[in-house]
């Protein structure tokens, strides 16, 4: 949508540090699947004069956070019909079976102590419980 509006400037802004990290070079993309769209985003992302990449933490991200959590909750009645006018149809084009070389590689990220993962490593690693409680 940037690209048709002819935007030369774009500040992308994501609740993933991994994804972000990934986009920024800084991890790399081990999920065979994933691979072709992470190609895709750098390839759009060269389209741009000038690209910023922010991660938000999640905490800090609550409005749309609760925003995304209220559209999926929403559930209608099996004869309940909503009308949704659209302006635009974005469809991400197929993406082209691309050649990989198969690397042997090792990787050590250090997780920071306010990583969302870090509790499940904790539980995983120690059989730790986190003290917060979520429902």
């Amino acid at each position: 949508m940037a690209i048709e509006m002819n935007i030369t400037s774009l500040e992308i802004c994501g609740d993933s540090k991994l994804v972000i990290n990934q986009l920024l070079a800084l991890y790399e993309v081990k999920s065979d699947d994933l691979v072709p769209y992470f190609q895709y985003a750098t390839q759009l992302m060269e389209k741009f004069e000038r690209i910023s990449l922010v991660h938000i933490p999640r905490k800090e991200n609550q409005m749309a956070d609760a925003l995304a959590n209220l559209v999926a909750s929403l559930t209608l009645l099996k004869d309940e019909i909503v009308h949704v006018p659209l302006c635009h149809k974005w469809v991400l084009p197929p993406l082209p079976i691309l050649q990989q070389e198969e690397v042997n590689a090792t990787s050590v990220f250090t997780i920071d102590s306010e990583d969302w993962q870090q509790p499940l490593i904790d539980y995983l690693e120690h059989g730790k419980l986190s003290d917060e409680l979520r429902h």
